[in-house]
C-alpha cells in the first residue's frame, strides 16, 4: 500500500512533482480508500469525506461505521431514540447516538462520545433519592447553567446526609467508572463574573464521605473523599465496574452518605452522577476535575 501512495508523488527520475497526467488521492477506488479510513477515528473520517469524492463515499460506507458502533448498538438505538427513520446508513445512526439523548421524564442523559464510540451517562439530582430533599429547610433544586440538566439539589444544612441511586442500562462491553460530580459552595454571577458563596459550608472536614456501588453481577467498589475545596465542580471517583455481556442489561445501585450526628454539614451543591468509559479518568485528571 505503501509503494502505490509513493507513486502518486515521485515521477520516474525520483523527483518529487505532479502532473496533470499523474495519478492522485481522487483516482484510488472508493473501497480502497474505506479499508484506509476504517482505521481513523470518527472525527478525521469525516475531515477526510471532504477531500474528494471517492473519500466523500468511503466516508459513507456502513462498514466503516458499523466498526465504530457499540457492538449493541441495535440495542441502544431500541433503547435511547425515540423515533428513527427507515433506512438509516450507519454512519447517520452514529450520529444520533451521539447526540445527547434523555430518558425517565428528562433525569438522564446518554451519548456516545464522538470520538471514541464510548457511550456515556448522566443521571441527574432529581433521578437520585437524596435524603430529606422535600425539605426546604434543608434542601433547595436551584436553576443553573452549570449543570447539563440546568438544575442542581443544594443542601443548606443537615444532620443526615444519604443520596442513593439506581440505574439498569444495557452497557456496551467495556471498563466503566462511576463518580459523583459536587461542589462546595454555591456559585452565581456578578457583574458578569463567577462568584462562589461560601456562607453554608461547614462539617465536611469532621468526617470523609463515603461513597459505595454494587452491580447485578456482583461487582463492589467503594471510596471516601474529605470534601475541602469549594467553588470548584469535581467528580469524586466511586470506583469501577465491568460488563462483560452487552446483550443484557446491567443493574447498578450506589450511594454516597456521611451519617455522622455528631454534627451537621451543608454548602453542598449536587449536579448528578457520571458515568464513562474508565479510560476517561485520565483526561478529567488533565482538567483537574478528578478526585479519586
Amino acid at each position: 500500500m505503501g509503494a502505490y501512495f509513493s507513486v502518486l508523488f515521485i515521477n520516474q527520475g525520483g523527483l518529487s512533482s505532479v502532473s496533470s497526467s499523474s495519478p492522485s488521492l481522487g483516482d484510488l477506488p472508493e473501497s480502497c480508500v474505506a479499508s484506509i479510513i476504517g482505521y481513523l477515528d470518527p472525527p478525521e473520517i469525516c475531515k477526510l469525506g471532504k477531500l474528494n469524492r471517492a473519500f466523500r463515499g468511503a466516508s459513507w460506507a456502513d462498514f466503516v461505521w458499523e466498526s465504530k458502533l457499540p457492538s449493541n448498538y441495535q440495542v441502544l438505538v431500541d433503547k435511547i431514540l425515540t423515533f428513527v427513520p427507515e433506512n438509516l446508513g450507519k454512519r447517520e445512526i452514529y450520529s444520533l447516538l451521539c447526540t445527547t439523548n434523555t430518558l425517565d421524564g428528562g433525569t438522564k442523559k446518554v451519548w456516545l462520545d464522538k470520538s471514541s464510540g464510548g457511550l456515556c451517562m448522566s443521571i441527574s439530582s432529581k433521578g437520585l433519592h437524596i435524603t430529606g430533599i422535600d425539605d426546604r429547610r434543608y434542601w433547595n433544586h436551584i436553576p443553573t447553567d452549570e449543570s447539563r440538566f440546568h438544575s442542581i439539589a443544594y443542601l443548606q444544612q443537615t444532620w443526615w446526609f444519604e443520596v442513593d441511586g439506581e440505574v439498569e442500562f444495557p452497557f456496551p462491553a467495556g471498563s466503566y467508572s462511576v463518580f459523583f460530580r459536587l461542589q462546595l459552595g454555591r456559585s452565581s454571577k456578578r457583574f458578569g463574573r463567577r462568584i462562589c458563596n461560601s456562607e453554608h459550608i461547614h462539617g465536611w472536614d469532621k468526617k470523609p464521605v463515603r461513597f459505595q456501588l454494587w452491580t447485578s453481577d456482583g461487582q463492589h467498589a467503594r471510596s471516601q473523599f474529605t470534601l475541602n475545596e469549594p467553588g470548584k465542580w469535581f467528580h469524586y471517583h466511586i470506583g469501577d465496574f465491568n460488563v462483560e455481556n452487552s446483550n443484557s442489561s446491567t443493574k447498578i445501585k450506589l450511594s454516597m452518605t456521611q451519617i455522622d450526628c455528631t454534627h451537621t454539614k451543608g454548602g453542598l451543591c449536587l449536579d448528578s452522577v457520571v458515568i464513562y468509559p474508565s479510560k476517561y479518568r485520565e483526561k478529567l485528571k488533565q482538567k483537574g476535575f478528578l478526585r479519586c
